[in-house]
């Protein structure tokens, strides 16, 4: 029998969501950190009622590691509610990535953490602020997808709002590692706030990268990132020269219709803007056929990505660098097409360049689930390796 009464008092704490963060520091639990940092400690029972039990009619989204809710608490506030998943085995780490970073980081376009649970709550729950609009995914190819509502001038600032976004990030020592159009969300007036920092890490001023198996969405991936296991603040500026190529296109990132070697968006545009075919990469509803500053302007755009998708991570612009240059395009409104490799003076690519060029000399960006993957949802993948190191 005591062998038998161990045992269970063994599997009572070890599933415990919490056991992981008690026995690892109990001397800074999510209490302190909540408190201390001023967003508020809920209770499980406060945001049961507040997403009237969780309703499925009131679910904004589901991804890799979990469900997002919308709720309004007694105080009147709307909110977002995310409830991490149980079989995701790495909820705990990422419960801690949100608070923690979300908790220290004010800038405008990044999403407000109002709160989570406590550490005794039976859930994982995290309380943002509700961005009503959806995300840049919803508008592009989502089940309401209407590309007229999102026009040139729209797209334009939402590359420039999340590009504001990731620089602070990266001043603050953060890599968000899963930048994508799902995390991209859109309040009324179509700006923009970053969201889901679940896989972000923070890397310390004296070091170059964080060695980590690789984790983030099939096709956004960073694929130096993948094939090293080495993550930099450029893996970031891959994945966003992907999200670019998405507001130029209107296309999905992983395309099975595709050609083989072009199932991927990023070597499929790749491929296109190096033969100067943009005919075949920008959405025909953007209106450059028939204006040619929004012509000049989605060029200059096409050629900021791709700086951005070169595979050596060495080869593309800083955020900073990227931020200055779509501002400038913003600014100009496509008096003339940019020369990227003038404004980039330290990338020096051009077409006889093949180390910069992605596309028979590389792999791709990773874009569909293979031995290496485990995955649960398409939306997020996940290496089979666990545990980070600096």
């Amino acid at each position: 029998m005591l062998p038998f009464v161990i045992f269970i008092i063994w599997r009572h704490y070890k599933n415990h969501p919490f056991s992981y963060v008690s026995s690892k520091n109990k001397s800074s639990n999510l209490e302190d950190i909540s408190l201390s940092s001023g967003v508020s400690v809920f209770s499980y029972e406060e945001l049961d009622d507040a997403t009237k039990n969780f309703d499925p009619s009131h679910e904004l989204g589901d991804g890799g590691f979990g469900a997002v809710y919308y709720g309004k608490l007694q105080d009147g506030r709307e909110v977002a509610v995310k409830k991490l998943h149980d079989h995701n085995y790495n909820r705990v780490q990422q419960f801690r990535n949100e608070v923690e970073i979300l908790t220290k980081l004010r800038h405008p376009n990044l999403v407000v953490l109002y709160g989570c649970t406590s550490r005794q709550s039976r859930e994982l729950l995290l309380v943002y602020e509700y961005v009503p609009n959806g995300t840049v995914f919803d508008h592009l190819h989502g089940e309401q997808a209407n590309s007229i509502m999102l026009t040139w001038p729209i797209r334009l600032n939402i590359a420039v709002e999340t590009a504001r976004a990731l620089v602070y990030l990266h001043s603050s020592g953060i890599i968000h590692r899963d930048v994508k159009t799902n995390n991209i969300l859109l309040d009324h007036n179509f700006s923009v706030k970053v969201g889901d920092f679940g896989l972000s890490r923070l890397v310390l001023n004296n070091v170059s990268h964080v060695s980590t198996a690789p984790q983030g969405t099939p096709g956004y991936v960073d694929p130096q990132y993948h094939q090293r296991y080495q993550l930099t603040d450029k893996s970031d500026v891959y994945s966003f020269g992907v999200v670019l190529i998405e507001l130029i296109s209107s296309m999905v990132v992983v395309d099975l219709n595709r050609s083989q070697d072009e199932i991927g968006l990023a070597n499929f545009a790749l491929k296109r803007i190096k033969k100067c075919a943009f005919d075949q990469l920008i959405d025909p509803i953007l209106g450059s056929n028939a204006n040619l500053e929004i012509k000049n302007m989605i060029t200059s755009v096409a050629e900021v990505a791709f700086q951005c998708l070169q595979y050596e991570s060495d080869m593309r612009p800083t955020m900073n660098e990227v931020l200055d240059v779509l501002i400038d395009i913003q600014t100009e409104g496509g008096k003339e097409v940019y020369d990227t490799t003038r404004d980039f003076q330290s990338m020096n690519v051009n077409e006889t360049n093949d180390a910069a060029v992605l596309l028979k000399d590389f792999p791709p960006s990773p874009v569909s689930v293979t031995s290496e993957w485990q995955s649960n949802n398409s939306a997020s993948t996940t290496l089979s390796v666990n545990g980070d190191r600096l």
